[in-house]
């Protein structure tokens, strides 16, 4: 579907010790089928703009729409439904529950949406088998390598089968070989009802997108089409 995530006018700025002001009237469309990588140095507003659009954070001015919906962000209940449904999140550091086994990590991101233990229990298997890491399952991330952290992570963001994967620096922590194979995992989670957008600083990678974006000055620009 063309224009499945539309954002317009979009304006973010923090107040510190002064206005800071991190995206300046941004407007971009995003398809479905197709992977974007978002490059820009440091503090050029990259993890802003995918917390926006998880609905993490809201705007300070602009909007925000899926499939033609506008975004209300003073409902926070709806957005969190939506997120839960539609959106997986993969981060830089993982962040996945240091007291919880990978098995674990898993199934409880579906249970956020259905109430099913048993079926979670068995979706999330069948993730960690396809991943590899099938004799890992009662591992605590404390146990588990960097490379397959990220894995767990991966298979977390997409147990419910979200229409959108956002990763924010996925393989900024590993060594090159390590990031190749996650950026390949998360490569082939591309599906033509699925959109992909990921942060990296990796040229190499963001060459593999299908479209390649840059953030300066707080705009975002096409490098590739």
């Amino acid at each position: 579907m063309n224009n499945f995530l539309e954002l317009k006018n979009i304006s973010k700025y923090f107040n510190i010790d002064k206005r800071i002001k991190v995206l300046k009237n941004l407007s971009y469309n995003f398809n479905k089928g197709k992977i974007y990588s978002l490059m820009g140095p440091s503090g050029s507003g990259k993890s802003t703009l995918l917390n926006l659009i998880s609905l993490i954070d809201r705007p300070s001015l602009g909007s925000i729409k899926f499939n033609n919906k506008l975004v209300n962000f003073s409902n926070n209940k709806v957005n969190d439904i939506f997120r839960a449904k539609n959106i997986g999140i993969v981060y830089q550091q993982n962040n996945l529950l240091a007291d919880f086994t990978a098995l674990e990590n898993v199934y409880l991101a579906n249970l956020s949406i259905n109430n099913d233990k048993d079926s979670a229990i068995t979706k999330a298997k069948v993730l960690l088998k396809k991943i590899g890491l099938s004799n890992r399952l009662n591992h605590f991330p404390s146990q588990l390598s960097g490379g397959e952290c990220q894995r767990v992570a991966i298979a977390r963001a997409i147990i419910n089968d979200p229409e959108i994967i956002l990763a924010d620096e996925p393989t900024g922590s590993l060594d090159l070989n390590t990031a190749k194979e996650i950026f390949e995992l998360l490569y082939n989670q591309k599906k033509p009802d699925r959109l992909i957008i990921f942060a990296t600083h990796n040229r190499f990678f963001a060459d593999k997108s299908d479209c390649l974006l840059e953030i300066t000055d707080g705009s975002v620009k096409t490098i590739n089409v």
